[in-house]
């Protein structure tokens, strides 16, 4: 417990002034994936990914770092304004560079971690494993979120399907 408790310590310091960060923080505004807003889904992107860069001996660091900032673009994608043109997966990670870009000193390594993350959509190859190793954990984690979002709705639905037979039930005794 206390080696989990050091890599959860030493993941929290790799990402302490991302994290602390003002506008980064306002991704805690915008929903990601149903119930999951758009900061809990790069900590979590970020924190898998260190651990999985970490165990294969690679840039640990700057996956997280880039987990972190893969999708700060600061809107809510769901809604179309005329600013905006393009779909979402496509341009949002350029987007996501650039204000990444004016918060932060970033490696090439983690420029294209986070210029990269939606690869296939981006067509062109990430350069660096750790690219490639953020782009499927941002899949899995997008499936993950979404998935605890329809088993809890599908936990709730039961109860009101349950809830309506006891209900008929006791209005037909009543009547």
């Amino acid at each position: 417990m206390k080696k989990d408790e050091n890599i959860i310590d030493e993941f929290n310091l790799t990402i302490t002034d991302i994290v602390n960060n003002d506008t980064v923080n306002l991704m805690k505004n915008f929903r990601q994936h149903y119930d999951t807003s758009c900061f809990e889904h790069c900590k979590n992107v970020a924190f898998y990914s260190y651990l999985i860069c970490r165990k294969l001996n690679l840039d640990y660091e700057a996956a997280a770092r880039a987990g972190m900032l893969h999708d700060l673009f600061l809107y809510d994608w769901r809604r179309k304004t005329g600013d905006r043109k393009g779909w979402h997966g496509f341009r949002h990670p350029r987007i996501a560079l650039n204000n990444s870009s004016k918060l932060f000193v970033l490696s090439k390594k983690e420029q294209d971690i986070i210029l990269k993350h939606m690869w296939p959509l981006t067509i062109v190859l990430p350069k660096y494993k750790e690219s490639f190793i953020v782009s499927c954990v941002d899949k899995f984690c997008a499936i993950k979120e979404s998935y605890e979002h329809y088993k809890e709705n599908r936990k709730l639905q039961k109860a009101y399907r349950y809830a309506y037979v006891f209900l008929s039930l006791v209005i037909f005794k009543i009547v």
